[in-house]
């Protein structure tokens, strides 16, 4: 096996010394962004060697524009016999695992390349990703039924050329939440925690250590997504989850918190641990000034013995702080639910988004 290069580096080599050259010679006039888009641990930088085990290699995205489509199959067809069987020592021709569909890099038996240059327009891409119709205006029912983990592969994703300019366009309107959205979102979590930020305390003081464990690790991920949201990244998925929590600048001080809490023997030392997470991040809230100033100091939950930062009403100053008539209709519900992201944890949901426009239903 060759030496390993990450699969972004490796999909702009691919474009710069094999597809670029025959686009540019055969398609001189094109109209298209070259990237490595949409699913795999490549896209955000997360590959290993591990990773060229399948669905991994030589690997570029042609987005055209819709007026330059009639191309596609003429493009795909000179790609398939001009590319090189290799580039860096890794084949540009694959075949398929026969199980799973899931595609691995082969040696083309008849000189024919079945390369992975994936060419289609901006509007069936986005379609396939967001199930969303470019043309239509985005509305909060729309952002909230968007899966953090597909916003993050569009608005991370490796550009290699953009010669349409449509790319950059439609990642600007996607790179992050409207303020609105955004203000919701973070209440949303700040709610879930006050939710259970007790739970965790009473279910050991009756000696439920396994509950307690759960209760505090579910607030840990809590804690965790609103860090995304503090420091306006889009979340990926469940595998690298804890991978893009290193990337965010709270990490270094929040990290052996979150230790801590999992390590901990006893409710009260979990409790130690939880309570300065929940202190951080009332700091960190007051510093992006969007609400007045909070209490950063959990305090008693009742008369109980447990502590809490639910207290300090951050959840509801946020929602006080939001102007949009659109959001705020969301504050008339019955619950705070927040994105898909806040609710559900099903891979199901948040991956196939056909099932979006019956999530919409819950916000219209």
């Amino acid at each position: 096996m060759p030496e390993f290069i990450k699969g972004q580096e490796l999909s702009r080599i691919f474009y710069i010394e094999a597809v670029k050259p025959i686009l540019e010679e055969h398609f001189p006039n094109l109209r298209y962004t070259a990237g490595r888009f949409g699913a795999g641990s490549d896209v955000l930088g997360f590959d290993t060697p591990m990773s060229r085990d399948h669905d991994w290699g030589p690997s570029v995205h042609l987005i055209l524009h819709e007026e330059d489509m009639p191309h596609a199959k003429a493009i795909w067809e000179r790609l398939a016999t001009d590319l090189p069987r290799e580039i860096r020592g890794y084949s540009t021709h694959f075949g398929h695992h026969d199980s799973d569909g899931t595609q691995v890099m082969d040696v083309p038996s008849d000189g024919r390349i079945n390369h992975r240059v994936r060419i289609m327009p901006l509007r069936k891409y986005i379609w396939q990703a967001l199930h969303w119709d470019i043309d239509q205006a985005l509305t909060v029912a729309d952002w909230l039924s968007f899966p953090s983990q597909v916003l993050r592969t569009i608005a991370l994703a490796w550009v290699h050329d953009d010669k349409s300019g449509e790319w950059g366009a439609l990642r600007d309107k996607l790179s992050w939440y409207p303020q609105d959205v955004w203000l919701y979102l973070m209440a949303s979590s700040w709610g879930r925690i006050g939710q259970e930020d007790h739970l965790h305390g009473r279910t050991g003081y009756v000696g439920d250590e396994i509950g307690s464990q759960i209760i505090a690790s579910r607030l840990v991920r809590d804690m965790m997504v609103l860090c995304f949201l503090q420091e306006k990244q889009y979340a990926p998925y469940p595998k690298w989850f804890g991978s893009g929590f290193q990337q965010l600048d709270c990490a270094e001080e929040l990290t052996p918190i979150f230790k801590q809490v999992h390590q901990a023997q006893t409710w009260q030392a979990r409790e130690d641990a939880l309570v300065a997470g929940y202190e951080y991040l009332a700091r960190r809230h007051n510093t992006l000034n969007v609400t007045e100033t909070v209490s950063e100091t959990a305090e008693k939950f009742h008369n109980r013995p447990f502590r809490v930062i639910c207290n300090n009403g951050i959840s509801d100053k946020l929602l006080e702080a939001i102007t949009d008539p659109q959001v705020k209709a969301l504050q008339d519900l019955p619950s705070l639910i927040g994105s898909i992201d806040h609710f559900s944890d099903s891979t199901d949901l948040r991956s196939y988004v056909t099932w979006r426009e019956k999530v919409k239903t819950l916000y219209e």
